[in-house]
């Protein structure tokens, strides 16, 4: 009997130690889950609502001019238009820590079929070659990215088609997704990066898969878009700035003795 009064008396003192931590760690889970169920609230009811009115002239007009999303960030450089753009075709998104977390979360469904993850090239020559395509571009200011899709699938394929093919594509089932890099002169000396996403579905029940998908996944999506901005940012002005630098003197010959 005595023993078991002290096993009783050992189980309670472990359950009241545990439960601060316990407490803090569904404290902890709460903070990261509320803003986020909040956020996948907040985009359910606005699919189909797109905030704001894309600037007058856009390539993405031409291609996709009514749409069910629009998603535009930018972020103010300190380089010229060109070099912008420049560091934006060459960018690695996968320098940035919360991308590669996201991404390895994305990819665990072919990861459990055996499949390994791919070498990381630019983030336009990854896209290019999971099937995305150049739609469009203006040297040194802009280019429009675009595919037809099924991104709720659990193993996503991309489609891509060639400008007029993507235009006129109506087939049910799917989601005709274009995006763009751009650099927008302020100055000669700086420029404001743009991207900017649109979303196209074929059909009423293409809208409503995409719908969920996109309730869940916009919240990641935003943060890489996020992210990609300030990678963009600091790789243009550090290029800016490399060749803004004046070339160093030639070491002076030393005298033959």
């Amino acid at each position: 009997m005595r023993n078991t009064h002290s096993e009783v008396h050992m189980t309670r003192h472990l359950r009241d130690r545990s439960h601060p931590a316990l407490r803090a760690v569904l404290g902890g889970a709460a903070l990261v889950g509320l803003p986020y169920l909040g956020a996948v609230a907040s985009t359910w009811y606005r699919y189909g609502r797109p905030d704001g009115r894309p600037d007058e002239g856009s390539l993405l007009d031409q291609f996709m001019p009514d749409y069910e999303v629009r998603e535009c960030h930018e972020i103010d450089v300190a380089a010229p238009a060109a070099t912008t753009l420049a560091a934006a075709r060459d960018m690695d998104i996968y320098r940035s820590p919360l991308v590669r977390a996201l991404f390895a979360v994305r990819t665990l469904p072919s990861r459990f079929r055996g499949r390994e993850p791919e070498a990381h090239t630019s983030l336009l020559e990854e896209t290019q070659a999971l099937g995305w395509r150049i739609l469009a571009e203006a040297p040194d200011r802009e280019l429009v990215v675009g595919a037809v899709t099924q991104p709720w699938r659990p193993e996503v394929r991309f489609r891509g088609l060639d400008p007029d093919a993507f235009i006129r594509f109506a087939e049910p089932g799917y989601a005709r997704i274009a995006w763009t890099l751009e650099a927008v002169p302020l100055t000669e000396q700086s420029s404001r990066f743009r991207t900017e996403t649109r979303v196209s579905t074929t059909d009423p029940a293409s809208r409503r898969r995409f719908r969920r998908y996109w309730a869940v996944i916009a919240p990641g999506v935003r943060l890489i878009r996020r992210a990609s901005l300030g990678l963009v940012k600091a790789e243009a002005e550090r290029r800016h700035a490399a060749a803004a630098e004046p070339a160093a003197a030639p070491a002076p010959a030393l005298a033959a003795t």
